[in-house]
């Protein structure tokens, strides 16, 4: 699809289904009336603006130029926020509902010598120990809206019979830093940092429950083995070697160790460990393996939109609502192009996503779907925290070269090191441009090119493709998954 230039006619650029992004009249509306982030400047270019940090950076792009700005397909939600998790709550997937589950298992903890049913029909009272309850939900690096989730959630257990001081909600890290208690609080909600415990999973007092098939130990937070009722909570986006995250993803390696994850994440080298694959993925089926080990009785899963807000949600078996939920991801974020570019502009949407260059790098790896041999992405990220993990640090710096990265981690996987060799892995493609606060001398150590701002960069790329270059715009980069 050629993109003519603009007339008198104002157009605006949407993603209709999975024909990718189409110019239409800027009368039309978009998707739920959302402001896209672009505008029309003059008569032939489109000023497009990216997240970065809290603020933003802009590119004035040609309009004959631009082949497309890749949003969500325009998809209407039935519910968002609040409502679409009490909806989900209310419409499990392959479990019946959480307060049903609750009650189930409070019974079971009654004593057995007397009757656990009150007289009235209302929910049994507890004769025998106080159930253990912990909900598990994402840290800080995280876009979850977890304090738009866990009030239902918690009234979910109410209802079934819990009371708060049953109940902890489990920060889980994977490999992340602790969080801080104003992050704690930040993350809940004020409702669930006053009314229950709210404590970062432990790397140390752990339960170990076996090995999966493939070798990856399956060692958990004691406090989550130990629970009576585990529920998970987490958002459902594509990943670039799991295939989606989201599911499992709470329990491993949300509240693993590691050298699980480390064993886990060595299979992300397999041609079929990709973004938006599930079945036949050897990452995603380790994962479930090591999750089904322990079980978990109850998900709340989310999609969000561009903006982080919840538009969809799903609840129940861990498996089952997943994949239900990933459908409904593959409608809003999967799209087409008409042509691969030469010139790919793409961000991860802001903070907190484009904290460092360890959670940036989702958005490199979704564009390189669809830039062209030879080609130039230009990637857009503060990174005001810096890389964002020792290893990946370390594999980054000690390297002479980017094939250096890809051959170290063939030979000696390393947690880490696999993010500085997926970056590497693109870097044989095309050049990456890094605009962010960090040292322009240090980013061109790291094998990058440095860029003051992503207008600057734009500019020197366009000078290297010439006035015919093909240009693709990815303002939300980690959450579109685009095709050829």
């Amino acid at each position: 699809m050629q993109a003519s230039r603009l007339s008198h006619v104002i157009y605006k650029y949407v993603c209709i289904g999975k024909s990718a992004c189409i110019k239409v009249p800027n009368t039309a509306k978009l998707r739920g009336g959302d402001t896209p982030p672009f505008k029309v400047i003059g008569a032939t270019e489109m000023q497009i603006e990216f997240g970065y940090g809290k603020d933003i950076q802009t590119v004035d792009v040609p309009d004959g130029n631009l082949v497309g700005v890749l949003m969500s397909n325009p998809v209407e939600h039935e519910r968002r926020g609040a409502d679409a998790v009490r909806y989900a709550l209310e419409n499990p997937i392959g479990t019946g509902k959480l307060r049903d589950i609750a009650a189930e298992k409070i019974r079971k903890l009654a004593s057995a010598d007397e009757d656990p049913s009150s007289s009235d029909g209302s929910r049994p009272e507890i004769t025998g120990r106080r159930p253990k309850v912990v909900v598990v939900t994402s840290d800080i690096s995280r876009p979850l809206p977890s304090y738009d989730v866990l009030p239902s959630v918690l009234d979910e257990l109410y209802a079934g019979g819990c009371r708060p001081e049953d109940i902890t909600v489990i920060i889980a890290l994977g490999s992340h830093r602790n969080n801080t208690e104003e992050e704690h609080r930040r993350l809940v909600g004020d409702r669930c940092y006053n009314e229950v415990r709210v404590v970062d999973s432990s790397r140390e007092d752990l339960v170990h429950l076996g090995t999966t098939k493939s070798g990856t130990p399956v060692d958990y937070d004691r406090r989550v083995v130990e629970a009576d009722i585990r529920v998970c909570l987490g958002n459902i986006e594509f990943h670039y070697f799991a295939g989606y995250s989201g599911g499992c993803k709470a329990i491993m390696p949300g509240v693993s160790t590691p050298a699980a994850i480390q064993m886990n994440h060595r299979m992300m080298i397999s041609d079929d460990a990709r973004t938006g694959k599930l079945e036949g993925n050897p990452v995603r089926e380790d994962l479930e393996e090591a999750c089904a080990m322990l079980g978990v009785d109850f998900i709340v899963n989310c999609v969000l939109d561009e903006h982080k807000k919840i538009v969809y949600a799903v609840a129940g078996d861990v498996v089952d609502a997943h994949r239900t939920g990933c459908k409904y991801l593959d409608r809003m974020y999967r799209v087409s192009v008409p042509e691969p570019a030469d010139i790919i502009l793409v961000s991860q949407g802001g903070s907190p996503k484009d904290a460092n260059l360890y959670q940036t790098q989702k958005a490199l790896d979704n564009s390189k779907h669809i830039i062209k041999d030879g080609g130039t992405i230009i990637l857009i990220g503060a990174c005001n925290e810096g890389l964002g993990n020792a290893t990946f640090e370390k594999w980054l710096c000690e390297a002479g070269r980017p094939q250096d990265l890809i051959d170290r981690i063939h030979a000696d996987f390393k947690l880490g090191g696999h993010k500085a060799a997926a970056i590497a892995m693109v870097m044989q493609k095309a050049e990456v441009y890094l605009v962010s606060e960090m040292d322009p001398e240090f980013v061109k150590s790291i094998f990058f090119t440095p860029a003051t701002t992503a207008q600057a960069a734009f500019d020197e790329a366009m000078k290297k493709h010439g006035p015919d270059a093909r240009v693709i715009a990815m303002p939300f980069g980690g959450a579109v998954l685009p095709s050829v």
